[in-house]
């Protein structure tokens, strides 16, 4: 493949193959605020403007589009009960700086950095964590209750049916799907459930019928908060080590170096600000999408400038107000159906990166670290100084670090 198919290529005719990448991107984008009780348009938006944000700083040379990062769904729904939105924006801002610190690292020590300060050994169980402390929270939502469990919203048979057809569609889909279709799993369950829901009369159009056509998302601006930052900025560990996979994947499919040219330094700098940008303007977290890359690799549509038509797009879109009033109607028990796949799907990604490491846990090292995190992080351990605490996945991503910095025998 020649260079020149990866070359920035702003093009009208263009427009039509970034609508398509966001179709890709649509599902896990809007899944994240809905879950966390942000909103869509807003998260629609913040996915354009970081993507665009990410294409100056990489210099315009990654076909990547950044959305709503799952990672930090358990961190968010905390935040916002305990603080609300503005003091969990706060938090989530502050993440970003750590993708800078981390692109700053890099840019002095080489891409190595990553994995000596960051191994498998911790970034795995970190991941681990994220997914089982949802596992309750999908339970609770298949089975047509609140989040918490404590209000059942939907009668519990009916919940059961509609979470099932709508994880069985994703699941087949990823399965047995050909082509685009293959890429949108996520979608086609939300699809699926959301027509299911209707003939068990789930749905109420009364918020789609009162929503304008053309309105400002509702943008929500942080609030200053310590405690917010101490509980979230951890949590970015696991987000930014999925980024540098991620990069690695689309170099793979485009055949370019993309750690060497732009460098990864500038990637991690990206993703980090569009990261901050989003959270200052009441966004979820910014990630490179490996869907989208999955559909770069089919189409074999190179050109990043797509990607600027897709952000393009999502911009758009977050101006359409009937659109986040349709989303706003999915019942509870279609999230809850692709949350159970989902969250277990995290963990896995967490138990694949030790195994791919090849990392033997019956070491006394890695068992200490290991288990550690996973038993303050599922077991939501607090630890506390004045009125300031540190716990659940911060806390876990904290013992971690530390642990493979301060224990002897680490690989160099």
């Amino acid at each position: 493949m020649s260079a020149a198919n990866t070359e920035y290529s702003f093009r009208l005719r263009d427009s039509l193959l970034g609508a398509q990448m966001l179709f890709v991107a649509f599902g896990a984008l809007v899944l994240v605020p809905l879950l966390t009780g942000l909103d869509p348009n807003v998260g629609l938006f913040t996915a354009g403007a970081g993507t665009l944000l990410f294409q100056i700083l990489t210099k315009g040379k990654v076909p990547v589009f950044l959305a709503s990062s799952f990672a930090f769904i358990a961190p968010i729904m905390y935040g916002v009960q305990t603080w609300g939105i503005p003091a969990t924006m706060c938090g989530l801002a502050s993440a970003g700086v750590v993708y800078v610190l981390l692109s700053l690292l890099v840019r002095v020590y080489g891409s190595g950095i990553i994995s000596r300060v960051l191994p498998p050994v911790v970034t795995g169980p970190v991941i681990m964590v994220i997914g089982l402390i949802l596992a309750p929270v999908a339970v609770h939502m298949a089975s047509g209750r609140t989040g918490d469990g404590a209000v059942q919203l939907v009668p519990y048979s009916t919940a059961i049916i509609v979470a099932g057809l709508s994880l069985g569609t994703t699941i087949l889909v990823s399965l047995l799907a050909k082509g685009m279709l293959k890429l949108v799993p996520i979608l086609s369950g939300i699809a699926v459930g959301y027509v299911t829901s209707l003939f068990f009369g789930l749905v109420d159009f009364t918020k789609i019928a009162q929503a304008e056509w053309i309105a400002l998302p509702s943008f929500v601006f942080p609030q200053w908060n310590l405690e917010a930052i101490l509980y979230i900025l951890p949590v970015a560990i696991a987000p930014a080590i999925e980024h540098v996979g991620d990069v690695l994947a689309i170099s793979s499919v485009s055949r370019k170096n993309y750690l060497e040219d732009p460098g990864l330094h500038r990637t991690l700098l990206g993703d980090g600000l569009a990261t901050s940008l989003a959270s200052f303007l009441g966004g979820p977290p910014n990630t490179t999408y490996s869907e989208v890359t999955g559909a770069v690799a089919l189409t074999k549509v190179f050109n990043p400038a797509i990607m600027t038509w897709a952000a393009l797009t999502a911009i758009l879109l977050a101006f359409v107000g009937k659109l986040g009033a349709v989303l706003s109607t999915i019942p509870v028990p279609v999230m809850g159906g692709i949350m159970v796949l989902l969250f277990g799907a995290i963990t896995v990604v967490g138990i694949n990166t030790l195994v791919r490491a090849g990392e033997d846990l019956m070491k006394p090292r890695n068992l200490a670290i290991a288990a550690i995190i996973l038993v303050t992080g599922i077991g939501g351990m607090t630890v506390g100084i004045g009125k300031f605490s540190l716990g659940g996945i911060g806390l876990a991503g904290v013992a971690g670090v530390l642990l493979n910095l301060l224990l002897p025998g680490r690989h160099e």
